[in-house]
Order: C-alpha cells, then structure tokens, then sequence
C-alpha cells in the first residue's frame, strides 16, 4: 500500500472564514455527512482549540490532538506537542488500518503549519462571507489541480449553498 496522503479538510466561505468565537459560522448539516462519510476509519489531527469546539472525540476515527500541554488527559484522544511525530503516528495508524489518508481537519494553525506538506486538499466552498475571526491560511492554487468538485444546493439544514471540492497536490 502507498503511503497515506496528508489531506486537508476544511469549510471556508467566499472569504477565507472557517470560524467564529470558537465554533463554525454556519450550519451546514450535508456537509457534516460528507465530512462523516470522508473521515470514518480515518485518523484524524486537529488542534486543542478545534477537539474543545467538537468537545469530545469524533467516534470511529483515531482522534489525534497537537496541543502544548499533552497533559491534559482528555479522553479518548492521543496528545502530541511535536507535529512531525502526531503526523508520523497519523500515518503508521492510517496504513495499519488500511486507510488512505491522514485527515488534518483543523484549526487554522494547524492548517497553517501542514499546508505545504498536504497531499490533497478537501475544501468545502460555501456560498457566503460571514463574519468570522478565524480564516484558512492563503495557499497556491496552481500547486494543485481540482480532481473534483460537486455543487450541494441549501438543503432543509444548510445555511447556505455550497461546492465539495477536491484538489491534488501537483507532482
């Protein structure tokens, strides 16, 4: 089996926003399931900030939490202050399980500091510009070629339209 891909998944809207006061700025229930859909099984790396907004481990997925204080003993979680041994063991629990990626799903820092390793990125596009006070970080679009995209009207439980797209980091 190949090596894991390091993929990105995160929601933006039409102006970089993917939060707000430690949660999201929307509520987008068919992207929730796609999110679901695309993470089960998976290892999944997020921040201490994002793991306090889900507030408990996301279940069948191993949770990995990049955090100073790995202290903190939260459970049902593993807590790693290095990012180069969170993203290694990321990877060893992905190929053990038979998984192709490592699901880096946020926060911004997070995002920030994995951006230029990143195989693959999953961007939900949403049809707005909420106000928000955290964005995700700037990156080249022509490092990556778009290998899907699939528009998603609002549906009864979406806030607002939106686009899943998947991009390919150019070898």
């Amino acid at each position: 089996m190949a090596r894991p891909a390091l993929t990105l998944i995160a929601a933006r809207g039409r102006n970089g926003v993917i939060g707000l006061a430690g949660g999201l700025p929307w509520r987008l229930a068919t992207d929730l399931a796609l999110f679901r859909q695309r993470t089960l099984g998976k290892p999944v790396v997020m921040g201490r900030k994002t793991f306090a907004a889900i507030g408990q481990a996301l279940p069948g997925r191993t949770n990995l939490v990049w955090t100073r204080n790995t202290a903190l003993g939260l459970p049902g979680v593993w807590l790693f202050s290095d990012l180069a041994v969170l993203l290694g063991a990321g990877r060893a629990i992905a190929a053990a399980a038979g998984a192709d990626e490592v699901c880096v799903i946020g926060g911004a820092d997070l995002f920030a500091a994995c951006i230029a390793m990143a195989d693959r990125l999953v961007v939900s596009e949403v049809d707005a510009a909420p106000a928000g006070d955290v964005r995700f970080p700037p990156f080249n679009q022509a490092d990556f070629v778009e290998i899907s995209a699939t528009d998603f009207p609002a549906g009864p439980c979406d806030d607002h339209a939106f686009c899943w797209r998947e991009l390919r980091r150019r070898v």
